[in-house]
Order: C-alpha cells, then sequence, then structure tokens
C-alpha cells in the first residue's frame, strides 16, 4: 500500500500522526508500506528533507521534489506528477493507493491516477466543511470528482461521515467508519508532576489558529482567573493567534497565571499535559480530535466545545461539552472547577478507561479489513469510470469527462515512453535487512 498525503512529518498534526502510526502497525501486521509526500524543509531550514527516507519501522518514506504552495499543499497540476506517482507505484508493486485528507492536492491527484492505473483507492477523511463559503463549495465540487471512482473512504467519526456523504455525493455502502486512535504507552499518568499547593492547572494544547477557537480562548482566560484565584493556565502550541493571547495576557496582567509553552514536539506533549488536571478544548469544528484521547490518557478531565465528532471521543462522565462559545466554555470550566470534578478523577482508571477504548492495532486491523474488501471489488472499465465523472452533474461533469479523457491519453503516453518492464522493483528485503537500513539512514525523529 501507498499512503499519500502532503502533510507527512517533519510537519507535525493530527493527520500527520495519524498516517504514521497506521503505517507503523501495518507494517508490524505483514503488509508493505510506502508513505510518498512532497519534499520538506528542515524545521531549522538548513536542509532539505528529499529523495527515498527511511523512518523506524522500518517504514520507507518517499519525499518527491514537488513544487509546495500555500500551507506546505502541493500547486494543483493534474498530470505533472504523474510519471513521478506512477514509476513509485511500479517500483514498489502497489496494490492500493490510500490518499488521505481532502485538502492535500497529492492525495486528491494520487486517487484519479490510480483508478486510471488500475489500481485500487481507498481514500480517508479526517477533517469537516461547511457548505455555505466559497472555499468549501470549490473544495467539495472538487472532491465529488476526484472521489467518483475511489473503491472506499474511511471517516474518522459517524459525523464525519454524514458529513462527506452529503458533500461528496458518495455511495453510503463504501464509506466506513474507523476512529482514531492514541498511543496509551506513551501518554500515561504522573501526578507527582502536579502542584501540591492546591493550585488547578488547565491546559491548552493546540495550533494557535483560528479553527481552534483562540478568539474564545482569549475572552475565557480573563473571566476564569478573575472568578477563581486558585487557577492558572498552561498554554501549549504555536500560530498565528498566539499574538492575540499574548496582548490579552499583558492587558489583563496575567502574566504570573498565564505559561505560554510555544510549539511543543508531539513526543513531549505528555510531559506538559500531566502537569494539568483539566483539558480545555476550544476547537470551532472537529472531526475527531486526538487531543482529546491524550489528554485523557494522561489523567485529565476535559472540557471541550460539543462539535463536530467531539461527543462521539469519550463518555459523558469523562467529558463536560459546551456551546462553541466564550458564555458556554466559561460556564461549563465553572461547573468542573467548583465540582471538583479534577479531585474526583482517578487518573489512572482515566488511562485504562482509554487504552481499553481505542488502540492503533484495532485502527490498522479494521483498514485491513477494508483493504481486503476494495481487493475483492472488479476494476471500473474506461465507459464506467467516464460515467462516475459525468455523474458530477452539470457542466462540471462534462469537464470531468473531458479531463478524464485527457488523462486517459496522457496515461498510454507515459506507458508507451517508459514500459513498465524497464522500471526496476524493489525486492522486498528481509526484516532483519530492513532493519539494518532503518538504523543506517534514520534521521532521529525527536
Amino acid at each position: 500500500m501507498a499512503l499519500v498525503c502532503d502533510f507527512f512529518y517533519p510537519r507535525l498534526g493530527g493527520v500527520e500522526n495519524h498516517i504514521y502510526a497506521l503505517a507503523q502497525h501495518l507494517i508490524k501486521g505483514g503488509h508493505k508500506i510506502v508513505v510518498i509526500t512532497h519534499a520538506y524543509a528542515c524545521p531549522d531550514g538548513s536542509t532539505r528533507r528529499t529523495g527515498v527516507r527511511y523512518l523506524p519501522g522500518p517504514l520507507k518514506v518517499y519525499y518527491c521534489p514537488f513544487l509546495p504552495m500555500t500551507d506546505e499543499d502541493c500547486l494543483p497540476t493534474f498530470t505533472s506528477t504523474l510519471p513521478l506517482l506512477r514509476h513509485i507505484f511500479v517500483r514498489e508493486r502497489i496494490s492500493i493507493v490510500h490518499s488521505h485528507q481532502a485538502t492535500s492536492t497529492l492525495a486528491n491527484e494520487a486517487l484519479v491516477y490510480a483508478s486510471e492505473l488500475g489500481l485500487r483507492s481507498v481514500y480517508t477523511d479526517h477533517s469537516l466543511f461547511g457548505f455555505d463559503d466559497v472555499a468549501s463549495l470549490v473544495l467539495n465540487r472538487v472532491l465529488k470528482v476526484t472521489l467518483s471512482t475511489v473503491d472506499a473512504a474511511i471517516c474518522v467519526s459517524h459525523t464525519c461521515r454524514d458529513n462527506l456523504i452529503i458533500r461528496a455525493a458518495m455511495d453510503p455502502s463504501v464509506v466506513h467508519v474507523v476512529p482514531n486512535a492514541v498511543d496509551t504507552s506513551k501518554f500515561t499518568t504522573d501526578i507527582s508532576k502536579r502542584p501540591t499547593d492546591g493550585r488547578i492547572i488547565i491546559v491548552v494544547v493546540s495550533r494557535l489558529v483560528y479553527r481552534k477557537g483562540v478568539d474564545l480562548l482569549v475572552g475565557i482566560i480573563p473571566q476564569i482567573c478573575a472568578a477563581f484565584p486558585c487557577v492558572d493556565f498552561i498554554v501549549g502550541g504555536d500560530g498565528a493567534k498566539r499574538l492575540d493571547l499574548e496582548e490579552m495576557v499583558e492587558r489583563e496582567r496575567l502574566q504570573d497565571r498565564v505559561t505560554f509553552c510555544g510549539s511543543i514536539p508531539h513526543s513531549q506533549v505528555r510531559e506538559v499535559l500531566v502537569r494539568g488536571h483539566i483539558f480545555l478544548n476550544c476547537s470551532l469544528t472537529e472531526s475527531f480530535c486526538i487531543a482529546l484521547l491524550e489528554a485523557a490518557s494522561c489523567g485529565l478531565f476535559v472540557v471541550s466545545t460539543n462539535v463536530g465528532g467531539v461527543p462521539e471521543v469519550l463518555p459523558d462522565d469523562m467529558v463536560h461539552l459546551a456551546e462553541p462559545s466564550v458564555a458556554g466554555l466559561v460556564n461549563s470550566l465553572s461547573r468542573a472547577i467548583k465540582g471538583r470534578v479534577a479531585d474526583a478523577v482517578d487518573p489512572n482508571e482515566f488511562h485504562l478507561r482509554v487504552k481499553r477504548m481505542y488502540s492503533w492495532q484495532r485502527v490498522a486491523r479494521d483498514t485491513a479489513r477494508i483493504y481486503d474488501r476494495v481487493m475483492a471489488r472488479q476494476r471500473p472499465t474506461f465507459l464506467e469510470r467516464v460515467a462516475r465523472y459525468k455523474s458530477v452533474g452539470g457542466l462540471a461533469g462534462y469537464i470531468s469527462c473531458l479531463l478524464h479523457c485527457t488523462l486517459h491519453f496522457y496515461v498510454r503516453l507515459v506507458q508507451w515512453w517508459l514500459p513498465e518492464d524497464v522500471i526496476d522493483v524493489v525486492p522486498d528485503l528481509p526484516q532483519a535487512s530492513m532493519k539494518e537500513i532503518a538504523e543506517k539512514f534514520v534521521v532521529p525523529t525527536g
């Protein structure tokens, strides 16, 4: 299988962590996995991560020399990425192309190429999108086209599934729900890191951007600090809205009550979480939110906005849900503080409950079952693919058919120019040899 997405390490986020964890556990299950993404500049800006790299697993990653644009998303080209992707598919003997995230240009193009090259295709949706703004309308129409020939789709929550079926007009029978998970061995409890002077610590760890509800957080912190002198905040993460938070702290003179940790490597998130009693999530839209699982696994009680798939993540006795407003979140936080829910929580019990409910082994097993179903399906013929693109409807349907026919002949040209039998196939090395290669070439993720 080839996991394809614009978003992968060294960039950090929920999609990136999902792809990495899924790949690791599919490899443990005996599957051959490669990840395909575009070249990235290293975090320090000194070098560029390009070519073939090995991550622990061993996991082979192709950092392709494609041109990124906004938010590390590849520039849409329609055909220029085909020759290299086809070369990788043939070289690695790929059977299934598994693309992730609707906003990834590379993922959408790979789905279209897969159907034309006779490969099976699977798509995983990680986000919710609306129907009332220009950006979402354009993205929904693009997704409707690229998913016309997909063999199966995976959503991380039932809310996400309903959203995808509506906006991409998909057959519900091919859309499955496989929730996210958390590595509970890395997110363990440690109450010794909490303050012993009776102070209550509220932890916020997220990207400090509009979608994560930072504007709400700007209004919440002053009210909670004024109402509860025993409460402090720890804010982890970075983003465009961090300046708004810092200005609020200075304006309200809360420097001794609010601690900014800046950008936190994922390997160190647990060290921040275990310092708190309550985890606060202010997101305006979420399809699942792995951060809630990480916090609960570390023994924190959760207060979160009631949006998207968040209500599906944790049981009612582990989370207080609130309307996505300053008043709603202040009320829920106040109830949690006054009710001393953090004191009543048994961190070890929370950790064990999360461990029983969520595991990457289960995610990998359910995903592998979907792969088996996909491999059993018949490949659509050229005319069947044309009919699916035509079903997009209206002018977009005719344009999709025209683009598909153009791509069809372009693929034949590439196949004539570089036949499959002249492409070197990568041999499947023994597991011991793969580990030696990984140890030799891997770049430490810390």
